[in-house]
């Protein structure tokens, strides 16, 4: 059965496109179309979506709003945004993701782009994530009655721990991990006994607004990562968009961020397996892996070759709240995982292991 998709725009070229779109994926079907969040949200009262595309800015009532309203009278949504690169409209698609929204794709600056492959392969890889087998929705999740320990996941037991030494916390996320984050960085403590870098798979300018937003909210340090930053322990640094971030050991014995500008890898850019290779040559004693939600297996690489030559300590989020099990379950087959923990223990988890200073 084809999953039935709203799309919510107010230019009606785009809904087209949108439409057209996810016509051609046998999978799915743009079942309705509206031109407004008030029109959506009269829809979403009586009718049931698999997916709702939704714009950031239309007349009458916004994308932000339309998810207030839903949030605030309990109706149920899978929501994706289309957004554009503006600074506003990325400040307003991170609000989103904090109010409901699962993930979002960045919208065509004109028709040629909107109907380029580019677009539509974002736009169904995305709806293909969320929607599909890899989702585990909310009933599975309430069926589910095995914890990671019962489905017999090997954990890894490290022979010679690292107790008391001068640790990194290396995080990695993608699908749904804007709002993941929102569930780990603020409640990691100020004075965490480490420096934080993280990978989130996200363009240029959302970044910078999702770190911005983080740190409004988080009592450690949070900023986007620039060229130079010498690290410091409870502070974390967000790898822009469009750029790849490397750890780098400076003379002086301090660690700095690299950032440079060389390809995509599998088309991501950051890319978290860049980050992990980098720390190899780090002096630190210890690298904290985190790996969270995503699609692909983005991280796992990078942490192999790092675990073979200098200590690690991996923790995964479980499948039961992960939007896309993916990254997570390819690090847990790899057998290197210490933790898999819920979404709402991964701060815990981090602290217990660096510690506080």
């Amino acid at each position: 059965m084809k999953k039935n998709i709203l799309v919510v725009d107010d230019s009606a070229l785009m809904r087209r496109v949108l439409c057209d779109i996810i016509n051609t994926d046998s999978t799915f079907e743009a079942k309705d179309v509206c031109r407004d969040g008030l029109e959506a949200y009269e829809k979403l009262k009586t009718t049931k979506y698999d997916g709702v595309v939704l714009d950031v800015n239309m007349p009458k009532m916004d994308g932000l709003e339309l998810l207030d309203r839903l949030q605030k009278d309990g109706i149920k949504a899978t929501v994706i945004m289309v957004s554009t690169e503006t600074t506003k409209d990325a400040e307003v698609t991170i609000l989103a993701m904090e109010r409901g929204a699962i993930d979002f794709v960045t919208k065509p600056t004109n028709i040629i782009e909107a109907k380029g492959e580019s677009f539509r392969n974002r736009l169904l890889q995305v709806l293909s994530a969320v929607l599909k087998t890899e989702r585990y929705t909310r009933e599975s999740r309430l069926d589910s009655s095995k914890s990671a320990q019962a489905k017999k996941i090997a954990l890894r037991q490290n022979k010679n721990e690292v107790k008391n030494g001068n640790k990194i916390v290396a995080i990695a996320c993608s699908t749904g991990g804007p709002k993941a984050l929102q569930s780990v960085i603020p409640f990691l403590p100020k004075n965490l006994n480490a420096p934080v870098v993280l990978v989130q798979h996200m363009p240029a300018g959302f970044t910078k607004s999702m770190a911005e937003r983080l740190n409004e909210i988080s009592p450690i340090k949070v900023k986007e990562a620039a060229d130079g930053d010498v690290l410091q322990k409870g502070n974390v640094y967000v790898a822009p968009g469009g750029k790849h971030m490397e750890i780098a050991k400076a003379a002086d014995g301090r660690h700095k961020v690299v950032l440079n500008d060389m390809p995509a890898i599998g088309g991501l850019k950051p890319c978290a397996n860049i980050t992990y290779d980098s720390l190899i040559k780090s002096s630190y004693d210890e690298v904290v892996c985190v790996v969270l939600t995503g699609m692909g297996a983005d991280g796992t690489n990078g942490i192999i070759s790092l675990n073979q030559k200098k200590p690690t300590y991996v923790i995964a989020q479980n499948a039961e709240t992960c939007v896309v099990y993916g990254m997570p379950k390819a690090i847990v087959e790899s057998g290197l995982v210490n933790e898999v923990v819920p979404l709402t223990e991964v701060a815990k988890s981090i602290t217990k292991n660096v510690g506080v200073q």
